[in-house]
Protein backbone atom coordinates (compact mmCIF):
# COMPACT_ATOMS: atom_id res chain seq x y z
CA UNK A 1 0.00 0.00 0.00
CA UNK A 2 2.67 2.42 1.09
CA UNK A 3 4.59 1.85 -2.29
CA UNK A 4 1.01 2.76 -4.59
CA UNK A 5 0.77 5.80 -2.34
CA UNK A 6 4.67 6.61 -3.18
CA UNK A 7 4.27 6.06 -6.74
CA UNK A 8 1.01 8.11 -6.97
CA UNK A 9 2.49 11.06 -4.67
CA UNK A 10 5.28 11.32 -7.37
CA UNK A 11 2.99 11.23 -10.26
CA UNK A 12 1.40 13.90 -8.82
CA UNK A 13 4.06 15.94 -8.40
CA UNK A 14 5.48 15.50 -11.83
CA UNK A 15 1.67 16.01 -13.36
CA UNK A 16 2.00 19.15 -11.52
CA UNK A 17 4.89 20.84 -12.30
CA UNK A 18 4.18 23.35 -14.88
CA UNK A 19 7.09 23.52 -17.30
CA UNK A 20 9.56 26.70 -16.81
CA UNK A 21 9.05 29.22 -19.66
CA UNK A 22 12.32 29.88 -21.63
CA UNK A 23 12.50 32.94 -23.12
CA UNK A 24 14.43 32.35 -26.90
CA UNK A 25 14.52 34.26 -30.16
CA UNK A 26 15.28 32.51 -33.56
CA UNK A 27 14.97 33.35 -37.36
CA UNK A 28 17.26 36.29 -37.13
CA UNK A 29 18.62 38.25 -40.12
CA UNK A 30 19.19 41.77 -41.24
CA UNK A 31 19.75 43.99 -44.71
CA UNK A 32 20.30 47.13 -45.70
CA UNK A 33 18.48 49.15 -48.45
CA UNK A 34 20.65 51.74 -50.33
CA UNK A 35 17.71 54.86 -50.44
CA UNK A 36 20.58 57.06 -52.52
CA UNK A 37 20.84 59.80 -49.86
CA UNK A 38 20.81 57.34 -46.86
CA UNK A 39 20.10 53.40 -46.19
CA UNK A 40 17.18 51.98 -44.55
CA UNK A 41 18.14 49.35 -42.27
CA UNK A 42 15.91 46.57 -41.62
CA UNK A 43 16.08 43.14 -38.83
CA UNK A 44 13.74 41.01 -37.82
CA UNK A 45 13.95 38.22 -34.91
CA UNK A 46 11.15 36.13 -33.66
CA UNK A 47 10.81 35.36 -29.96
CA UNK A 48 8.83 32.76 -28.14
CA UNK A 49 8.82 31.55 -24.64
CA UNK A 50 6.97 34.54 -23.08
CA UNK A 51 4.73 34.90 -20.21
CA UNK A 52 1.11 34.65 -21.35
CA UNK A 53 -2.25 36.25 -19.52
CA UNK A 54 -5.56 34.78 -20.46
CA UNK A 55 -8.58 36.72 -19.94
CA UNK A 56 -10.85 34.29 -19.37
CA UNK A 57 -13.68 36.89 -20.04
CA UNK A 58 -13.29 37.49 -23.38
CA UNK A 59 -11.15 34.44 -24.64
CA UNK A 60 -8.17 36.21 -25.26
CA UNK A 61 -4.20 35.43 -24.41
CA UNK A 62 -2.34 38.60 -24.29
CA UNK A 63 1.84 39.24 -24.26
CA UNK A 64 3.26 41.87 -23.85
CA UNK A 65 7.17 42.41 -25.03
CA UNK A 66 9.57 45.71 -25.38
CA UNK A 67 12.44 45.56 -27.22
CA UNK A 68 15.73 47.91 -27.48
CA UNK A 69 18.62 48.01 -29.93
CA UNK A 70 22.25 48.97 -30.46
CA UNK A 71 23.94 49.25 -33.01
CA UNK A 72 28.05 48.50 -33.52
CA UNK A 73 29.61 49.93 -36.57
CA UNK A 74 32.48 48.62 -38.56
CA UNK A 75 34.89 50.85 -36.24
CA UNK A 76 34.01 48.86 -33.13
CA UNK A 77 32.23 52.12 -31.84
CA UNK A 78 28.54 51.62 -30.24
CA UNK A 79 25.12 53.46 -31.09
CA UNK A 80 22.87 52.97 -28.23
CA UNK A 81 19.24 52.18 -28.14
CA UNK A 82 18.96 53.48 -31.86
CA UNK A 83 15.74 51.67 -31.74
CA UNK A 84 13.14 50.78 -29.15
CA UNK A 85 9.30 49.88 -29.21
CA UNK A 86 6.61 48.42 -27.46
CA UNK A 87 4.82 45.53 -28.54
CA UNK A 88 1.38 43.85 -26.72
CA UNK A 89 0.00 41.02 -28.49
CA UNK A 90 -3.73 39.97 -27.83
CA UNK A 91 -5.37 36.39 -29.84
CA UNK A 92 -8.04 34.26 -29.91
CA UNK A 93 -5.71 31.62 -29.13
CA UNK A 94 -2.09 31.21 -26.92
CA UNK A 95 -0.01 32.88 -29.39
CA UNK A 96 3.39 30.65 -29.76
CA UNK A 97 5.67 33.47 -31.09
CA UNK A 98 5.81 36.97 -32.23
CA UNK A 99 7.44 38.34 -34.85
CA UNK A 100 9.46 41.46 -34.11
CA UNK A 101 10.69 44.26 -36.69
CA UNK A 102 13.43 46.92 -35.95
CA UNK A 103 13.74 49.68 -38.61
CA UNK A 104 15.93 52.81 -38.78
CA UNK A 105 18.08 54.73 -41.02
CA UNK A 106 21.59 55.55 -41.99
CA UNK A 107 22.86 58.82 -43.42
CA UNK A 108 24.97 58.44 -46.36
CA UNK A 109 28.11 59.38 -44.78
CA UNK A 110 27.70 55.75 -42.58
CA UNK A 111 30.89 53.65 -43.62
CA UNK A 112 30.93 50.88 -45.79
CA UNK A 113 31.19 47.48 -43.44
CA UNK A 114 29.98 45.02 -41.52
CA UNK A 115 27.73 46.32 -38.95
CA UNK A 116 25.87 44.68 -35.89
CA UNK A 117 22.21 45.19 -34.37
CA UNK A 118 22.38 44.10 -30.92
CA UNK A 119 18.47 43.93 -29.92
CA UNK A 120 17.63 43.14 -26.26
CA UNK A 121 14.11 41.62 -25.85
CA UNK A 122 12.08 41.85 -22.27
CA UNK A 123 8.46 39.81 -21.59
CA UNK A 124 6.63 42.44 -19.39
CA UNK A 125 4.88 39.75 -17.83
CA UNK A 126 8.01 37.73 -16.70
CA UNK A 127 10.40 40.05 -16.98
CA UNK A 128 12.79 37.83 -18.34
CA UNK A 129 15.48 39.15 -20.98
CA UNK A 130 17.14 37.69 -23.82
CA UNK A 131 19.74 39.06 -26.01
CA UNK A 132 20.14 38.21 -29.97
CA UNK A 133 22.88 39.96 -31.99
CA UNK A 134 22.40 40.24 -36.38
CA UNK A 135 24.68 41.41 -38.79
CA UNK A 136 24.32 42.65 -41.69
CA UNK A 137 26.76 44.97 -44.94
CA UNK A 138 26.56 48.17 -45.87
CA UNK A 139 28.43 47.73 -49.47
CA UNK A 140 28.46 49.68 -53.15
Amino acid sequence: MNKLFFLAFIFLITACTKDEIRLETFSPEAFAYDLGGSWEVNALVNVRGFEQREQVDNNLFEASITLSADLKTPDGSLVEEIYADAINVTHHEEILDIPLDVQFELDSASALGRYQIIIQISDEFSNNIVTTTVDFDLTE
